[in-house]
């Protein structure tokens, strides 16, 4: 019996040195790919950026082929072709030729060099998927935008042996993506307008020569297209009859309303010339501004199911959630009005953390707006100084504040030496209340007593900062765990001459993000103008890769 099982040892140790030589120059092949951190055949050939987690996911089995030849290979090519689906380019990950190599292999073609290369390139391929999943695929700091992924680093090789010893490749992949709602109904509506971008619509007929514009109960010759488009989107019922004739009236106005509110238009229902232009951009535009979408989304870093504030800058609306983690839960919703389109006036994205509210505050004037505006504005006009409430400090100083302008007055705001400052009152431009996240950039949330700019539905009017449509729930929204500030304090103070400091308990995240394509909690998917170019911008830097 011994002697038996002597021979069978004998037997399997032969039978897996036999193996190992014959895997040998495929490991000395890994192990050398893996040193020279590149492969020509790829797109993009440079990975020595990952060359670390590929010689620790390596290293650990001797450098022996992790995929190839039987492998599991072809479960995770399914999860590098569905990388449009997440909103990526599919090329990127090098799929078409991952494919060609694998389909070579498994018919016999496999050579200790080409399993190697095929080997380390499938990995290659999965890293970056699932980095450019987590973080994105380009820096925000590139894009300008003051966010930090620094502390997006997943644990690659972690991720792969996961994978490797339980085959769930999916689940992987789906869970190092933002996990938040936002994100996810905006994959999910992305697969949709990916469909509705394949299917022919017919064009849009011009307005009548000499029309600028088709009111409901007057003739289109383009009803029945019109009424084609709405149905693919949604707008319109697609249960609901078609219509007859060219009458524009019933349900297809209420369509183009409804199309008008997504995308950011007056809803009156009128067919005129901005109205017409956005149902001509074509479906594929929609498509590539959810994937930009996305692109940005990844470079926020997980919320907290805490309180925060997020506000869309292009979608020019604030909502604030109980819980970060479930945009379901937003308990208020409100119009804003973000910085100007023009260089050093646009809102900067970025996360802060209000701190504390200031009632009846002062607006004390940025150096940049004194020296472009207000001195200007003051030696054409002195009376403004009045007619504004305009005072003075000197800079440095906690002396008295400088009340008459005069020609030392003058003199000391265009040198720097004195600051103006507005007082509080119902001509203060920041309103009756200020919502304080201190930042570099004095960003910062205010009301404003220019109400009227709300029914704009473009509303980058500020400077910079955003100023909110109904700053007293706001404001009760803040200190809403502390019962001391009850409604009608937070109304006298807003209403009073002397400014009242309140303190938040904790502070609460606010993010201030671009995105030109989102999905509300009514699954209705909202698009904006990229008012500040920034979808452009990200479109070069893609190329760029």
């Amino acid at each position: 019996m011994r002697l038996h099982w002597a021979v069978l040892a004998a037997f399997l140790a032969a039978t897996t040195a036999l193996a190992q030589s014959a895997a040998a120059p495929e490991r000395e092949e890994i192990q050398a790919l893996i040193e020279r951190g590149t492969l020509p055949q790829l797109r993009r050939p440079d990975f020595a950026p990952l060359r670390d987690a590929l010689d620790a996911s390596y290293r650990t089995g001797a450098y022996a082929p992790l995929w190839l030849p039987a492998g599991p290979a072809p479960a995770v090519l399914a999860e590098i072709k569905n990388a449009p689906n997440n909103g990526l380019d599919l090329e990127d990950y090098d799929a078409a030729w991952l494919e060609a190599e694998l389909a070579a292999i498994t018919a016999g073609d496999h050579t200790p060099a080409r399993v190697a290369r095929a080997d380390v390139a499938f990995t290659v391929s999965f890293f970056r998927l699932l980095s450019d999943l987590n973080r994105g695929r380009v820096s925000p700091e590139r894009a300008g935008f003051k966010l930090d992924v620094a502390e997006k680093v997943l644990d690659l090789p972690a991720l792969l042996r996961r994978g490797l010893d339980t085959g769930r490749w999916h689940a992987i992949v789906d869970n190092v993506e933002p996990q938040f709602v936002l994100y996810r109904r905006l994959e999910d509506v992305l697969v949709r307008y990916r469909f509705y971008a394949s299917r022919p619509l017919p064009p849009l007929p011009a307005l009548p020569a000499g029309k600028r514009k088709i009111a409901p109960g007057e003739t289109y010759a383009g009803v029945a297209a019109l009424a084609e488009r709405l149905r693919l989107v949604g707008d319109l019922p697609a249960s609901g009859p078609a219509p007859e004739g060219d009458r524009y009236e019933g349900a297809l106005v209420q369509a183009v309303r409804s199309f008008q509110d997504r995308h950011g238009l007056q809803a009156d229902g009128v067919l005129g010339k901005d109205t017409l232009e956005q149902l001509a951009v074509p479906l594929s535009q929609r498509v590539r501004q959810i994937e930009l979408s996305l692109e940005r989304l990844r470079w926020l870093p997980a919320l907290p199911a805490s309180p925060i504030i997020a506000v869309n800058i292009p979608s020019f609306r604030l909502w604030a959630f109980s819980d970060g983690g479930d945009d379901t839960a937003a308990q208020l919703t409100m119009p804003v009005i973000v910085g100007r389109a023009v260089k050093a006036r646009e809102t900067p994205v970025f996360i802060g953390e209000m701190r504390y509210v200031e009632f009846s505050p002062y607006w004390n004037v940025p150096p940049a707006i004194q020296r472009a505006e207000i001195v200007p504005h003051l030696q054409r006009d002195p009376g403004y100084w009045e007619r504004e409430e305009l005072e003075a400090v000197a800079v440095g100083s906690t002396g008295p504040p400088v009340t008459v302008l005069d020609a030392a007055t003058l003199d000391g705001l265009t040198t720097g030496a004195l600051r103006v400052r507005q007082r509080p009152g119902p001509k203060n431009a920041l309103g009756a209340v200020k919502f304080v996240l201190p930042n570099t950039m004095d960003i910062y949330l205010h009301s404003t007593p220019a109400q009227q700019l709300f029914a704009q539905t473009r509303r980058d009017f500020s400077h910079g900062c955003i100023r909110v449509g109904d700053p007293p729930a706001l404001a009760a929204f803040v200190l809403r765990d502390q019962p001391e500030w009850t409604p009608q304090r937070i109304a006298e103070a807003m209403g009073g001459d002397k400014t009242t400091t309140a303190r938040l308990t904790r502070p609460i995240p606010v993010v201030l993000f671009y995105t030109t394509a989102i999905v509300d909690s009514t699954g209705a998917v909202r698009f904006s103008s990229d008012i500040y170019g920034y979808d452009r911008r990200l479109e070069q830097l893609l190329h760029m890769q």
